[in-house]
C-alpha cells in the first residue's frame, strides 16, 4: 500500500478541522484517535510521512469521509434537515434526550452527520458497530476521548466524568435499536449519571420503536424507564396518513433533487415521480441522479 501525501494531508486537515468543535485537551483529543498525544502534536505542526501507518490514515480518511476527488453531493435543508437540527440543538443547550424513530431513507443519518461536523463537543456514535455492551462503552469511551483499555466498571466512571465536565455534550446514537438487551440497558445508567449535563439523541427506524414498545409491554427491566428519561415519546416526521406522507415524500424527494440537479425542474419532476412509482428512499434517489437517469 502506498498512500499519496495529498490524501494524508486531506486526512491531517479533516482531523484539525475535528479538533476545534472538541471541548476536551489534546491528549483526550488524541485518545478519540487512538493515537498517543506525542503523534497528534506531530500531524498538529504539519508532519504527515512516518508518522501513522497506512491502516491508521484509511482509517481516519473513513471516519471524516475523506475523499481525493469530491462527490458533489449537495446537502439540501429539508423539513427532515431542519427538525433534526432543532432537536440537537435543544437537546444539546438543555442537556435533554429525545428519541427520532422514523422510515428508513430520509437523511436522518446524513444530515446529523452534516450538523453535528459544526457542533461543538456533539459525538456521533453508530451503535450497530458496537452492538454489545463492552463493545458499546468502548466505542463511546474512545469517540468523547476517554481511555477504553481497562476495567469494565472503570471505564464506564471515567466516561459519565468526563461528560459531566466537558462543555454542554451531546451524545446521538444511532442505529440504536441494534444494541443488545445488556448493552440497551446501560443507557440508564449513563443517563443518569450524566443527568443535567449531557444531552442525548437516540435514532432508529421502525425497529427501534417496536423494539422499545415491546420491551415496555413486556414489562422488561429497564426499557419504561429508558423511555421515560427520553421525553416519553417518540419523534416521527413521515405522516402515516397515505395523502400526508405522499406529499411529504414529493416535498422532501424535490428539495434533494432540486439542488443536485441545478434546479432542472423538469429532470426534478421525473426523478420524484420515479422514485414515488417505486416508493423508494432518497438513497434510491442519490444513486439515479450520479447515473445521469
Amino acid at each position: 500500500m502506498n498512500l499519496s501525501t495529498d490524501f494524508k494531508k486531506k486526512v491531517a486537515q479533516a482531523i484539525l478541522e475535528n479538533r476545534k468543535n472538541y471541548g476536551g485537551s489534546d491528549s483526550n483529543f488524541a485518545k478519540t484517535l487512538g493515537i498517543k498525544a506525542a503523534i497528534y502534536s506531530r500531524l498538529k505542526s504539519g508532519e504527515t510521512e512516518g508518522i501513522l501507518s497506512d491502516t491508521k490514515w484509511i482509517t481516519f480518511g473513513r471516519m471524516y469521509n475523506v475523499r481525493l476527488h469530491d462527490n458533489n453531493w449537495k446537502v439540501a435543508r429539508t423539513s427532515v434537515y431542519v427538525q433534526i437540527e432543532d432537536n440537537l440543538n435543544f437537546c444539546q443547550q438543555l442537556s435533554k434526550s429525545m428519541i427520532l424513530a422514523d422510515d428508513c431513507g430520509i437523511g436522518k443519518t446524513f444530515c446529523t452527520k452534516h450538523i453535528i461536523r459544526t457542533m461543538k463537543n456533539a459525538f456521533y456514535v453508530d451503535c450497530s458497530q458496537a452492538k454489545t455492551a463492552t463493545a458499546f462503552i468502548s466505542l463511546l469511551a474512545k469517540t468523547v476521548g476517554v481511555e477504553p483499555n481497562g476495567r469494565y466498571i472503570d471505564v464506564k466512571a471515567n466516561l459519565k466524568y468526563y461528560l459531566n465536565i466537558l462543555d454542554k455534550p451531546i451524545v446521538v446514537l444511532d442505529e440504536a435499536g441494534d444494541l443488545n438487551y445488556r448493552a440497551f440497558l446501560e443507557l440508564k445508567e449513563l443517563w443518569n449519571g450524566t443527568d443535567g449535563s449531557c444531552g442525548w439523541y437516540m435514532m432508529g427506524a421502525d425497529g427501534l420503536r417496536d423494539k422499545i414498545n415491546r420491551g415496555i409491554r413486556n414489562h422488561m427491566v429497564g426499557y419504561a424507564e429508558i423511555f421515560s428519561r427520553f421525553s416519553d415519546d417518540f419523534v416521527r416526521m413521515v405522516p402515516s396518513n397515505p395523502d400526508e406522507r405522499k406529499e411529504f415524500m414529493i416535498n422532501l424527494i424535490g428539495s434533494v433533487a432540486t439542488v443536485n440537479t441545478e434546479h432542472d425542474k423538469k429532470r426534478t419532476n421525473l426523478l420524484i415521480r420515479k422514485c414515488l412509482n417505486k416508493d423508494a428512499s432518497l438513497r434510491y434517489l442519490e444513486t439515479l441522479i450520479k447515473i445521469g437517469a
